[in-house]
């Protein structure tokens, strides 16, 4: 599978907003390609919120399992 047609994960998207950061403060870019950085970058910004809400949720059902397990006993 290529990578672009790979599903990325939150390590990925995380790196390319830090990519994406260094990019916009050097300052040797132009303005079209900063506003097309700068939305790439809200776009991967929702994704990892969207990543870190999905984990904690898993993880807040996770909990609640171990503990139904643990009162059962």
């Amino acid at each position: 599978m290529s990578k672009s047609k790979k599903k990325k994960n939150f390590e990925d998207d995380l790196a390319r907003l830090k990519e994406i950061s260094n990019l916009l403060e050097d300052n040797e870019i132009g303005l079209d390609d900063a506003i097309a950085l700068y939305e790439e970058g809200i776009k991967l910004s929702k994704n990892c919120i969207q990543k870190l809400e999905d984990a904690q949720l898993k993880i807040t059902e996770l909990k609640k399992d171990l503990s139904e397990i643990s009162s059962d006993k």
